[in-house]
């Protein structure tokens, strides 16, 4: 098959994909791993920013108790325990992430006013609300962007939930487009990274 062909069929099926993703798989990357339920149920922060332009909710389930997943929680930031997502996609943008591959005693003692940092340039992302095993919730210095850690305990292990909340009320049509076909992607790409890797240290840990 000529080159040209190849690229056309590579160009039409990116093209496809972008078309069908509002209609067909966007519900499925926003609410990855989460159940009905827990896509609409209300959670911890979930007052903190009521109306968001974009709402994800995504979840995993981890076979261990949630105190053997809460130190993987609050430990996490630029300079402390990572995010245990792809290190070398967030040190692109100079976020200096490297994800601990243990639990570090010193970023323990968290507490709420605490400031977790994304990069030097990043947002910085304050603790609001702190519920040691159940809730950890993170708010950005400019209140657009909440992110919620929530625990439930289940027969066998914990359910863990992340659901962020972000609002762009002056972002452009071209802005929103892009941030839909190009970012929400992009955010479960890393994000399912993240909750994998946090369930894989916290099941490891159980042995």
């Amino acid at each position: 098959m000529k080159t040209s062909k190849i690229a056309g069929l590579v160009v039409g099926a990116t093209a496809a994909a972008v078309a069908s993703y509002p209609l067909l798989w966007r519900e499925w990357c926003l609410t990855w791993g989460a159940t009905e339920r827990e896509a609409h149920a209300t959670l911890p922060g979930d007052d903190l920013l009521p109306q968001p332009d974009l709402l994800t909710t995504r979840a995993i389930t981890v076979e261990a108790p949630p105190s053997r997943i809460w130190p993987w929680l609050v430990q996490m930031g630029s300079g402390r325990g990572g995010a245990y997502t792809y290190d070398w996609i967030e040190n692109l943008f100079g976020l200096d992430m490297h994800s601990a591959d243990e639990i570090l005693p010193q970023f323990q003692d968290l507490h709420v006013g605490d400031v977790l940092p994304v990069g030097e340039g990043g947002p910085k992302l304050l603790v609001e609300i702190l519920e040691p095993d159940h809730a950890l919730v993170l708010r950005s210095d400019d209140g657009r962007w909440v992110w919620a850690f929530v625990l439930y305990e289940i027969p066998g292990g914990t359910r863990l939930i992340s659901r962020n909340r972000i609002a762009v009320p002056d972002a452009s049509l071209p802005v929103r487009w892009f941030n839909q076909l190009v970012m929400e992607p992009g955010s479960l790409v890393m994000e399912q990274k993240m909750l994998r890797g946090i369930k894989q240290r916290a099941e490891r840990y159980l042995r």
